[in-house]
């Protein structure tokens, strides 16, 4: 799980530090990746190989990158591209809507889509699904994924939980509006078809080199 793959920016807090991969040390990591043998799958791809038994490669990773921050277009795509891999990224379509500066644009993000990117939603505008209303909650979920299916023109098949919060009603919106499942940040590499919107996934923080990913994925794999 990413977030910013860029420098780090003077003066940035230890929580934008953790969640900073600089553009070396990501490039190292999917070096690694490579050389070790993982082949890169999208989350549709996994979900399809635990409903319906779709074989998957060797060494299958699912490398998702949260937000739709523009560095995901500017360093992180070109880079998986140049390795061979593919990512899956969550966009706040209310952020593409509204041109923020230093998000993606749906430009962007199409271009991706064209190169064997995966699209998924990370809400409208980034709340904790929680305390919303009901019709709140509808449209921060079925709104985002409508969002995108019509400015992409793709199937929105999977959604990431804004800060990683969420309870059975938020489960159950996310059902009635079509996903097949969701990704969380609890960590983890073990997936089961009971727990499609429950994916767990292991996070790379700022502060990590090959090493410690190394040594993570080992201890994930045990």
């Amino acid at each position: 799980m990413y977030h910013y793959v860029a420098d780090t920016p003077a003066g940035a807090d230890v929580y934008r530090r953790d969640l900073t991969v600089s553009v070396a040390a990501f490039e190292a990591q999917l070096a690694y990746l490579r050389a070790e043998g993982y082949t890169s799958i999208t989350l549709a791809e996994l979900a399809q190989h635990l409903s319906e038994g779709r074989p998957l490669p060797e060494n299958p990773i699912v490398l998702t990158f949260d937000d739709g921050y523009e560095d995901a277009f500017l360093y992180a795509f070109p880079l998986l591209r140049q390795y061979g891999f593919r990512g899956t990224f969550f966009v706040i379509t209310e952020y593409l809507d509204q041109g923020l500066p230093g998000y993606l644009s749906w430009e962007q993000a199409a271009l991706m889509l064209a190169n064997g990117m995966e699209i998924g939603s990370h809400s409208v505008s980034h709340p904790d699904l929680r305390k919303l209303t009901q019709a709140e909650l509808e449209q921060e979920i079925a709104g985002s994924r409508r969002s995108i299916q019509e400015r992409l023109n793709v199937p929105v098949r999977f959604f990431c939980y804004p800060s990683g919060r969420y309870d059975k009603r938020v489960i159950a919106a996310l059902r009635a509006a079509g996903y097949w499942g969701a990704t969380t940040t609890a960590g983890g590499i073990v997936q089961t078809t009971e727990h499609l919107f429950e994916l767990r996934r292991v996070r790379v923080h700022g502060s990590g080199n090959v090493s410690q990913l190394h040594e993570t994925l080992a201890y994930y794999g045990r």
